[in-house]
């Protein structure tokens, strides 16, 4: 087996195995040692032994043992029995296999998804956890996304597992009156997973589409359990609309293609029609929520057949509609680019500024990449390649690196 089809196969079945895992045993921070320990094993074994016929089964199975290995090795160490029955549930102090057919029968990514957005945590903690327990980000990864310190997150995360432990948060599928206090956090984390997936924050690829398929699997799940809550229906709408471009972003060699330059041709019409339909029946029924918009602004893009046929009066009033519902700093500054498309880019390039002096983006190259978007709009080529070249150097991924130095060379070599 391939190493990438190998890695593929792993992120795949991680976040259902851990599910099923932490609903045994109730521990959150061992159950993730474990995991990662099958999965390490498996990552070795496999290629020489071959692949299981059922994988999840038999990472449950070695999860299942290194945490009673584990158990047992903390209490012969310690000599105190009790610490044992306190780790782990006495129906399972024996050594038993999990019985697999009852663990695969369930959706325990969506459980655990619910799990970890607890109402006892954080926003930000539960986000933070869902996105390393479900998404399999790394800290580093999850740091960028909330435009924080590596350190700072590597704190939360470890703060959110221990609320976790200590609260004895019961693993199992929530109640109506649950659901509906946890949706708001579910719902941004699918955001925040699906995003990731769609646009690598790092590393060689511009996608991954593990990330992204677990995302809209997971939201199709969550809109068959809730058919009339619109912001369901309109995140499901946005990724579709957006996944649907995928096939025309990237070249033949990976490098990034720009959404007005893509070869519209590659879109899956499929989702595009999904998702349009999608979006446009809950908007018809009056309450309106910030995925719901995004999901129309996507639906903009997505049915005009040439980027010069965009209705980008009607994005620039939904974005205004956006910044209504949303202290988003992404959200200005794509609401930046959309009135640079209306009223000119020296407009952007202020409100540009404007977004710069508030020092929510700091540190972020999308801010530098857009700026030299608008300059090179506006005619200031120097100054465009000094924000091209500064948003390479603070990218971490090789594409959008690639993408933004060729930008730079090609505004150099047309000055030359």
């Amino acid at each position: 087996m391939e190493p990438r089809h190998l890695e593929h196969l792993l992120r795949e079945h991680a976040p259902r195995v851990l599910g099923a895992i932490i609903r045994k045993f109730r521990d959150f921070g061992a159950s993730e040692d474990a995991v990662q320990e099958a999965l390490l094993a498996a990552a070795l074994q496999w290629p020489r032994e071959g692949v299981p016929d059922d994988p999840r089964a038999w990472l449950i199975q070695v999860a299942s043992r290194r945490i009673t290995d584990h158990v047992r090795a903390e209490a012969a160490r310690r000599h105190r029995e009790e610490l044992v029955v306190s780790l782990v549930p006495p129906e399972l102090q024996l050594v038993l296999a999990l019985d697999s057919d009852e663990v695969t029968g369930r959706d325990d990514a969506l459980a655990l998804l619910f799990t970890c957005c607890h109402p006892a945590l954080t926003t930000a903690s539960a986000i933070a956890l869902t996105l390393r327990a479900v998404g399999g980000l790394t800290t580093a990864e999850i740091a960028k996304a909330f435009l924080v310190p590596e350190a700072t997150m590597a704190q939360r995360i470890s703060r959110a597992k221990q609320s976790i432990k200590s609260s004895g948060i019961p693993f199992q599928k929530p109640t109506p009156e649950e659901s509906a206090q946890r949706l708001g956090t579910v719902l941004q984390v699918l955001y925040l997973i699906f995003n990731e997936g769609y646009t690598a924050s790092s590393g060689p690829e511009l996608h991954r589409t593990d990330l992204s398929g677990e995302a809209i699997r997971l939201m199709r799940l969550l809109h068959l359990l809730l058919p009339e809550d619109g912001e369901v229906a309109g995140l499901l709408a946005l990724m579709l609309l957006t996944d649907a471009r995928r096939k025309a972003r990237t070249g033949p060699e990976g490098e990034l293609i720009p959404l007005d330059v893509q070869d519209r041709s590659l879109w899956d019409a499929g989702m595009i029609a999904e998702g349009v339909a999608l979006i446009s029946a809950t908007l018809s029924k009056g309450s309106v929520g910030m995925y719901q918009v995004q999901a129309a602004i996507a639906a903009v893009h997505d049915e005009a057949a040439r980027a010069e046929d965009t209705d980008w009066p009607q994005v620039l009033a939904l974005y205004e509609v956006l910044m209504r519902l949303s202290d988003n700093p992404m959200v200005e500054l794509n609401h930046a680019i959309a009135t640079a498309m209306v009223q000119g880019p020296e407009v952007g390039l202020a409100l540009v500024k404007k977004l710069d002096a508030e020092g929510r983006l700091e540190g972020s190259h999308r801010l530098d990449a857009v700026r030299a978007h608008l300059l090179e709009r506006a005619g200031r080529h120097a100054a465009a390649v000094v924000h091209y070249r500064k948003a390479a150097e603070r990218t971490t991924s090789l594409p959008e690196r690639n993408y933004l130095l060729t930008q730079a060379a090609r505004l150099n070599d047309a000055g030359a």
